[in-house]
């Protein structure tokens, strides 16, 4: 009897906190589908710095590649018009850069956080290439923040190793698109496509390309609109990409 009067009196509360928590999950998959706008994309909760990478290309300009490597508190990132470059960049398609936030609770990245910390009310500070791959190659996996900085590191690494090993950078990429679940990572899906596409075109995978384009087109579909959506001129880029590529598979089947 007073078991049952007992599991009445719960009731109630578990199916408050189930609808709370399915709510919550539609309101995830409607911003991830770009069907409403998130409060905050930029989300900085339990994000300690953000990386700022400009993926090394022929193409990009020197404002641009200056800006490679600038790590800034969250509280830098959350001033008004706030840029992490030193200046308008050159391209009439601007370059292809990358914010990255992270927790950073290994070693390496904590060294940088105590640097970002140190740097007064600048709140910012200059990685070279190296000391990017040093922060990427440390021990993470093993840190409190690995399940948390995951995708994170997975993107810092693609763009840090494009010239030096395409292989890791492919498949960096791949994980980021396969692996972004969260609002957090919203921001890296269209340059992680981008970025992939060319590195596969470069590589000779064709097939792959075509793959991701049309996932890329699925993921991001013109009739919808979002901070993390591609813009026109990168949409652009994808069909030209996409027009590229059909050509010469036609070709290929009429020769």
């Amino acid at each position: 009897m007073f078991e049952s009067f007992e599991w009445l009196a719960v009731t109630p509360y578990l199916v408050a906190i189930l609808s709370l928590v399915v709510i919550w999950q539609y309101y995830q998959i409607q911003i991830m589908a770009g069907r409403i706008m998130a409060v905050d994309i930029f989300d900085r909760s339990g994000i300690r710095m953000y990386v700022y990478v400009v993926p090394e290309d022929d193409d990009r300009c020197e404002v641009c590649a200056a800006a490679n490597g600038r790590a800034f508190l969250p509280s830098r990132v959350a001033k008004k018009k706030f840029s992490p470059l030193g200046g308008p960049c050159q391209k009439p398609i601007p370059c292809l850069g990358i914010l990255v936030g992270l927790y950073g609770g290994w070693f390496e990245a904590r060294a940088v956080v105590d640097r970002l910390r140190a740097s007064g009310k600048k709140g910012w500070i200059q990685l070279s290439p190296e000391e990017l791959r040093v922060l990427v190659n440390g021990q993470w996996e093993m840190s409190i923040s690995a399940e948390t900085d995951r995708v994170s590191v997975h993107m810092l690494e693609a763009a840090c190793y494009e010239k030096i090993n395409q292989v890791v950078s492919i498949s960096g990429y791949r994980y980021v698109i396969d692996e972004s679940k969260e609002v957090r990572h919203l921001m890296l899906l269209v340059p992680a496509y981008l970025r992939l596409v060319q590195l596969l075109v470069r590589a000779g995978e064709k097939d792959d390309a075509l793959e991701f384009i049309e996932r890329f087109e699925a993921r991001f579909p013109t009739r919808r609109r979002g901070p993390h959506f591609p813009t026109r001129d990168q949409r652009n880029t994808i069909t030209m990409r996409k027009t590229l590529l059909l050509e010469k598979q036609q070709e290929q089947v009429s020769a």
